[in-house]
């Protein structure tokens, strides 16, 4: 009791009660709605994967079709153009002739035969009977190159006739090829001079024995001259 008497008198504040927990029910609802947003967002994500993915690929096959296209139409442009400018036949402008080996020669015992049939050139020069004539009097590079086999000495020449000295043989140039042993071995000699000719002045080549020449490929064998 009150030192007054009066009995006391207690007052409940009611704005300080205690929290009242949330009810099982409130939380499986927010826990279900968190979850259906998640779900949507990964649908969504793997929608916009596969919907890049698609537009990726159909890109590449546009790409690879225009590439194709494109290199068949350049194959085709050059083909056209190779044949447009194909390179027309260019006259020499002074007397010239290249001689190479082939099936239809017959090489003599000791001079050597030329190809008529292995599209040789001669301009202003005309070859007869294993040799070239010249037709018009100037100053000439001559060359001969021949391969052969041999294990003793070959001689090998480039000469002429002339009417000058009757039709004698006049050297011109000479190489001599020295092998030592039993066994044949293989070997090129190349000749190369500038000379003065004549009109119908003949050229050859001369070899030691034909027989030896290799007549593996017709380019190993060749002779020619130019006018310079």
């Amino acid at each position: 009791m009150a030192q007054d008497g009066y009995p006391s008198v207690f007052v409940v504040d009611s704005q300080n009660r205690p929290p009242i927990p949330p009810r099982l029910n409130q939380k499986r609802q927010r826990t279900g709605v968190a979850q259906t947003i998640l779900v949507v967002l990964v649908c969504a994500a793997l929608c916009g994967i596969i919907i890049e993915a698609c537009f990726i690929y159909r890109l590449y096959q546009v790409e690879s079709t225009t590439s194709a296209s494109s290199s068949k139409l350049i194959g085709d442009e050059d083909v056209t153009t190779s044949h447009i400018n194909h390179p027309r036949h260019i006259t020499p402008s002074k007397p010239v002739a290249h001689l190479t080996d082939g099936q239809d020669v017959v090489h003599g015992q000791q001079i050597m035969a030329w190809s008529v049939i292995a599209d040789p050139i001669l301009y202003e020069m005309d070859y007869i009977d294993k040799h070239l004539v010249i037709q018009k009097e100037g100053y000439y590079y001559v060359y001969s190159k021949v391969y052969f086999l041999d294990n003793d000495i070959f001689h090998h020449s480039v000469e002429m006739h002339t009417k000058l000295l009757f039709g004698q043989s006049v050297p011109l140039l000479l190489s001599r090829k020295y092998s030592n042993g039993s066994n044949m071995k293989r070997s090129n000699s190349y000749l190369g001079g500038v000379f003065h000719f004549s009109k119908d002045d003949a050229i050859f080549v001369k070899v030691s024995n034909a027989s030896k020449i290799v007549r593996h490929k017709s380019i190993e064998n060749i002779f020619g001259a130019y006018m310079i």
